[in-house]
């Protein structure tokens, strides 16, 4: 199996290829940021890898810049909750007047195709089975990507977090969408019950587990905390 990832743009967003081989096999293309299709398509022909998805964890910008170029350019859809959705094409929506600022004169679209991400849904894209869980908080459209990753005679499972959880931090709040009573929610019903080896990789920073994140994240130590913000991310 592959995953591989990469940080792109200015917020470096950490866009991820995921595939069942090594080489030769499909692909899912998850959260194509800012300036990351040149990466991807060489990675792709590497590879030889055949993409046939592109997964978007929320609808921030700095997830979906390259997304519609991507998906249109190798005639394949793009999975976004529904919550989110309006982003794709209307991406200032999701950053509140400051940042919307950044985007200036700049126009987008949505892919040719949209698929509608369901809570609790489990697909198979790319010969992977994937779980996908409604994690709303940092906004309203965001989800976790669950899938088991072969290891030896076992497997290890492995979340694609976007910008719910992070390494020592979790998603900021103070976007339009974000509510943070509502994002440690999520983060308490769907990741921490989980086992202490799941793999984490988040839309920034470096990748890490259930149970360092258990033990160590300031922002978990009080799931009834104040109204702190995460670090990263749009």
């Amino acid at each position: 199996m592959l995953i591989t990832g990469f940080p792109a743009g200015m917020f470096q967003t950490n866009c991820y290829l995921v595939s069942a081989e090594e080489s030769g096999g499909e692909a899912v293309i998850i959260d194509p940021g800012q300036d990351s299709a040149p990466a991807v398509r060489e990675i792709l022909a590497e590879r030889k890898l055949t993409p046939v998805a592109v997964f978007l964890t929320h609808g921030h910008l700095d997830h979906t810049w390259n997304a519609q170029e991507l998906a249109d350019e190798y005639s394949i859809p793009a999975y976004i909750h529904a919550d989110d959705r309006e982003q794709l094409s209307n991406p200032g929506a999701g950053l509140g007047r400051a940042l919307a600022t950044m985007i200036g004169v700049l126009t987008f679209r949505e892919p040719e195709k949209v698929i509608e991400f369901a809570d609790g849904e489990e697909i198979e894209v790319a010969g992977i089975r994937w779980k996908v869980d409604h994690a709303p908080g940092h906004s309203r459209g965001s989800v976790l990507l669950s899938i088991d990753v072969p290891s030896d005679e076992t497997t290890v499972p492995v979340c694609f977090s976007g910008d719910v959880l992070f390494a020592g931090s979790i998603g900021r709040t103070d976007l339009p969408g974000g509510d943070h009573a509502q994002l440690l929610d999520s983060i308490s019903r769907l990741l921490l019950p989980r086992e202490d080896d799941t793999v984490i990789l988040p839309g920034h920073g470096p990748q890490t587990t259930i149970g360092a994140e258990r033990a160590g994240n300031p922002f978990l130590q009080d799931v009834a905390g104040d109204d702190k913000k995460g670090r990263f991310g749009l």
